[in-house]
């Protein structure tokens, strides 16, 4: 009978975003890109940490894009305040690198990846 089932219990936003982050393995790469929709640097942006993630990271990254447009609450969470902006949030330290990423040499010295 349906009135005696427990009600299915949904996860919010912040909620998932926050599983996701601690059911990683320590040595996996934990990443968040906020972008502001499609404008050019976003996009860009885009282009350029997958690239680097499948270059240098293949099997170990999780990548999340993040609209700010589309889900401000994370954002919010997570203080960004400027699009584009990667986060590095595991393995430790956390490190936010802002704009389009184009500085491959620089992106690779933050996440610690010898190049």
């Amino acid at each position: 009978m349906r009135d005696s089932e427990p009600p299915t219990k949904r996860k919010t936003t912040t909620q998932a975003f926050e599983e996701r982050v601690a059911n990683r393995s320590p040595q996996d790469y934990v990443l968040f890109l906020y972008v502001a929709g499609l404008t050019p640097r976003s996009t860009l942006a885009v282009e350029r940490i997958r690239a680097i993630c499948d270059r240098y990271l293949l099997g170990r990254y999780e990548l999340t894009i993040i609209d700010l447009y589309l889900q401000p609450e994370l954002a919010r969470l997570a203080q960004i305040v400027v699009a584009p902006t990667l986060v590095k949030q595991n393995p430790s330290p956390k490190r936010l690198f802002i704009g389009d990423l184009t500085d491959e040499k620089s992106i690779l010295h933050g996440l610690q990846i010898a190049s």
